[in-house]
């Protein structure tokens, strides 16, 4: 336990304890045999005490309690020494993987309530094959007490079956048992969701922390498990526990949900390696799963909380609210019969987004999968009734289609620019027509002048101080030749004969 203020830590503070296993004769065995040797008589009393504080056959919290009720347990009198001494025997079941100390500040009494995370003690196999604990123990007992109390703690494996090989018969869970995953009782999810016993289990991992340990992974993996002997091997493989927390991290995996990964069938290789694309693919199945779940939890409280509020006699219809003339949006051709401007915008910004899709399409229902991308837009989404009104405008003016994905990316932008009112979503519907507007007209003038180019340069010669190249005459071939006379040859003959002269000297 790490504390630079002694008066943080008293007999008067408050204290819970956390387990979620109970002790079998062979984790007496172990620390009595094992671990007080390590850290100590009084250390492993100090262990008992945590662990009686709840009830024996239950898992979960102890109430809370003054720290008082440890030191009298321990026979310690209230003072600096006795906090000091206290301190270093829960640092020994600390470092040794007995014990977790957190602290939890409370604002509202300005004070700190510890809580005291117990671990179940390693079976003797476990602990035998972790060197630091083996070498501790050697260091304290000496290497021949060391494999003594290890042959008093294991047994060898039978002489026939060394070296044997073997076939698996164990029958996977979905070969023998079929879930009906069709229906959701949300009930019970909510149920189990909030009376959760597991803490570490079902807390998903925070950015903020470093991950999940192999002791982590180890103490929660099922021992009879195929892939158990690959998962021990991680102990020896930090990167490899690396790629599994940033797995876990990406795709918000409990610890419960990462071990569930990492028992299941072809995620390991025959040598013992992670297919860590095996790993992400299920992982991923799982976030959108989780996260498809969620939502039609939520959707469904909130349903359930609208029939409510419809239902109760109190509730009463909203006042209509008017629209400023200048955020009024243009009433389509095919509604200008049935409203005016000012009725189509008081429409948009007052009526349920089902009323105003229903208005647009007019020639029968609304289709179920766009009535389900508005209601995820709508629950999951939260983003208000008057802005979804002019999202479904826009849709229709700017023509766009009505799938999934073209709606949900118009709601992804306004949902990252906050749009929030139905003056905002007016002017950011104005301004996606703008540049779409622009960007039309630019296209235009860039086609135009691309065309009026081309035309002009096929009927038009370039002048010759704007060319690239300057223009060489090319001397033509008239057919005419003349014949040299020999005057003429005997005095080009001359005239080679002085150059030649005059080169040479």
């Amino acid at each position: 336990m790490r504390l630079t203020n002694l008066l943080h830590f008293t007999e008067n503070h408050r204290f819970c304890v956390y387990r979620d296993f109970a002790l079998s004769s062979l984790d007496y065995k172990m620390l009595s045999s094992i671990y007080q040797p390590m850290i100590g008589g009084c250390a492993i009393s100090l262990y008992h005490t945590l662990f009686q504080q709840l009830s024996a056959d239950k898992a979960g919290y102890a109430g809370l309690e003054q720290q008082r009720k440890l030191f009298l347990s321990m026979e310690l009198d209230p003072g600096e020494r006795s906090r000091k001494l206290f301190i270093e025997q829960t640092s020994r079941l600390e470092a040794v993987g007995l014990l977790q100390t957190s602290r939890i500040y409370v604002p509202e009494e300005e004070d700190y309530i510890y809580e005291y995370t117990l671990f179940c003690p390693l079976s003797p196999n476990e602990f035998f094959r972790n060197q630091h604990l083996t070498l501790l123990l050697r260091d304290k007992i000496g290497k021949f007490m060391l494999l003594s109390l290890r042959d008093d703690l294991t047994t060898p494996e039978p002489e026939e079956l060394t070296g044997a090989d073997s076939e698996n018969l164990s029958v996977p869970f979905y070969e023998l048992f079929s879930l009906n995953t069709h229906v959701i009782d949300y009930e019970l999810e909510q149920a189990l969701y909030e009376a959760s016993a597991g803490k570490q289990t079902g807390q998903p991992m925070d950015v903020t922390t470093k991950g999940y340990e192999y002791a982590d992974l180890i103490t929660r993996f099922p021992r009879g498990s195929y892939n158990r002997i690959h998962v021990e091997n991680l102990k020896y493989k930090p990167e490899i526990m690396i790629s599994i927390n940033m797995v876990a991290r990406k795709y918000s995996l409990t610890l419960q949900e990462t071990c569930r990964l990492l028992d299941e069938d072809g995620m390991f290789d025959e040598d013992g390696e992670l297919q860590i694309d095996s790993l992400q693919y299920k992982a991923n199945l799982y976030f959108r799963q989780g996260k498809k779940r969620e939502e039609e939890r939520e959707r469904f409280l909130q349903r359930a909380e609208a029939n409510s509020a419809d239902s109760s006699p109190e509730a009463a219809e909203a006042a209509s609210r008017e629209v400023e003339m200048q955020y009024y949006l243009e009433v389509p051709a095919f509604l200008q019969a049935s409203n005016n401007e000012h009725q189509y915008n008081t429409l948009l910004k007052n009526e349920p987004y089902t009323r105003v899709l229903q208005s647009f399409f007019t020639q029968g229902p609304v289709p179920n999968g766009v009535l389900d991308i508005f209601e995820k837009i709508d629950l999951n989404y939260k983003l208000k009734e008057e802005v979804i009104n002019v999202l479904i405008h826009y849709i229709h003016i700017d023509k766009r289609s009505w799938a999934k994905s073209s709606i949900e990316a118009v709601a992804s932008d306004m949902l990252g620019k906050h749009i929030a009112t139905f003056e905002e979503a007016v002017d950011y519907v104005r301004q996606r027509i703008k540049f779409r507007e622009q960007a039309a007209a630019k296209a235009a003038a860039a086609k135009a002048s691309g065309a009026g180019t081309y035309s002009g340069r096929s009927r038009t010669r370039t002048p010759a101080s704007k060319t690239q190249k300057p223009q060489i005459p090319i001397v033509q071939n008239s057919g005419q030749t003349t014949r040299v006379t020999d005057e003429e040859l005997e005095e080009m003959l001359s005239k080679a004969k002085r150059l030649d002269e005059m080169f040479n000297s």
